[in-house]
This record gives C-alpha cells, structure tokens and sequence, in this order.
C-alpha cells in the first residue's frame, strides 16, 4: 500500500516568548509558499490617492522635521518612534523609555495614509536600533474608514521603507488602543490590530507589540484613569504603562539579536 507523504513540523520546546515567536513566524511562511500565497499584492500606484491631501495637510509638519534633523544630534542606536499624535505629544519620552535613547517623529492626526507618503522623509535621514510605530487614526467608526486592507497595503509599504533604508533592522507595529471615543469601533479596529499583528509575523524582521488588553478593565471597557479628558490620548500613567510594554518587546526582540550574534 503506497502512502502519501507530507512535511512534518516538530515544534522545539518553546519555553521562552521569542523561540515561540520565532517558530509561529516560520510556520507562517510555511504556509504561505506551500500555499503560493505572496506576502503581500505591491500597487505601483498605492499612494497616488493620498499623496495630494497629504501633501496640503502636513508639509509644514515634515518640514519642521527636516528642520530639526539639522539640529538634532542622536545616537546610531537610537530608537526612531513614528506615527500620529500619540507619539508627538509624548512629551516624557526620554525618560519613559530609559535606558533607550529616542528620536520622536510624531504628528497630529496622521493616518497610514499620510505616513505612507511621508515615509521616506520621516525615515530616510536617521540611523536607528529599531524603528517603532504607531498610527491611531483611519478606523474611527465612519464611512469614510480605511479597511484593514488599505491599512496593511499601506502599514507593508512603511515597513519597506525602513527594511530598504536601514536593512535587517527590526520595525515594530504597536497595536492600537481602545480609547472611550472610539470604542464604538472597537470592532473593526480589532479587526486592523489582527492584520497588524499578520503582517509582522509574516515579514521578516517585523513585530507586533500587543498592549491593548492592559488598557482595558475586566468588563473589557476602556480604562479611564490612563487617558486625559479627551477620552483619546494617554495621560502621564498611560504613557508610562505604554513605555513599560514597548520597552520589554525591545527588551525581547533586540537582546535576542545580541545573543544571536554572540553565538556566530
């Protein structure tokens, strides 16, 4: 009797967060080739429909980067956080994310859309350790919100930027947080937080940094005291509870690469 065969995966004794991150990312692409799924559809033409609002809402904003980049001295293994209004009022920063030294690159209400045009500006004239982001906006319970499609089409092409600046160089995506205002989209931002959390398992030398459930209380509502009175943006606690998860995923993912590399 002739019996058909298939590979067989043993999976390593994964006592440790990054051997079990590091098994599921190549179980992933596994999958993937066995399955002639690629990685992700690349559009020549992704951002020709965001450029022009882009453009005339944030010039001024990449602008006043371009002028702090000639001012600005930062160390080679710095950690460049981008994104949207989280990260620029993030006022603490240097001292939140001790003992990691940080560029901060944050403007307004940006969306994926808007960061995706400005990538190359925004990224391009730093050396960094890691590159760290973070874009809350675009899924707010409206028509007009982009899909998880759109976010992960444009989320591929930042991460490219920087894989194609600064090679081998680890980006992280942190997940978006529940906030009172918006939590009457919980669901479909979820929805963006799972194709965030796909695509950094799928591409090399990406990660997905979870923080949401930590923002919410056991009913699995908004925690109030960690935002201002907004309802949107994290307050001092919030801040500091959101270093504390972004530093131990650097913690994780970068003293990996060392050890790694002590190995060779």
């Amino acid at each position: 009797m002739a019996f058909s065969t298939c590979p067989v995966i043993i999976a390593p004794s994964l006592t440790h967060p990054a051997l079990l991150e590091t098994f599921m990312r190549l179980i992933c692409l596994i999958l993937l080739a066995a399955l002639q799924i690629p990685l992700v559809a690349q559009d020549p033409d992704l951002l020709s429909p965001y450029r022009e609002a882009a453009e005339e809402k944030w010039a001024t904003a990449i602008d006043e980067f371009d002028a702090l980049n000639k001012t600005e001295v930062h160390a080679a293994d710095s950690i460049l956080l981008i994104g949207s209004s989280s990260i620029r009022r993030w006022l603490t920063i240097s001292t939140d994310m001790a003992p990691y030294s940080t560029i901060r690159r944050g403007y307004g209400g940006a969306k994926f859309t808007d960061m995706a045009v400005f990538a190359e500006r925004v990224i391009s004239p730093h050396q960094y350790r890691a590159l760290v982001m973070f874009v809350g906006n675009g899924v707010v319970g409206e028509p007009s919100d982009h899909t998880p499609d759109q976010i992960e089409a444009l989320a591929r092409h930042i991460v490219d930027v920087s894989h194609k600046h600064a090679s081998a160089v680890p980006v992280f995506l942190i997940e978006i947080t529940p906030c009172e205002k918006r939590f009457a989209a919980w669901s479909k931002i979820r929805a963006v937080n799972a194709r965030l959390r796909e695509l950094a398992l799928t591409t090399p030398d990406t990660y997905f940094i979870p923080t949401a459930s930590h923002y919410l209380q056991a009913d699995g509502t908004p925690r109030p005291e960690l935002f201002v009175e907004d309802k949107l943006h994290l307050n001092e606690s919030g801040y500091r509870l959101w270093a504390t998860l972004i530093r131990r995923r650097l913690d994780d993912v970068l003293h990996a690469q060392v050890d790694a590399t002590a190995v060779r």
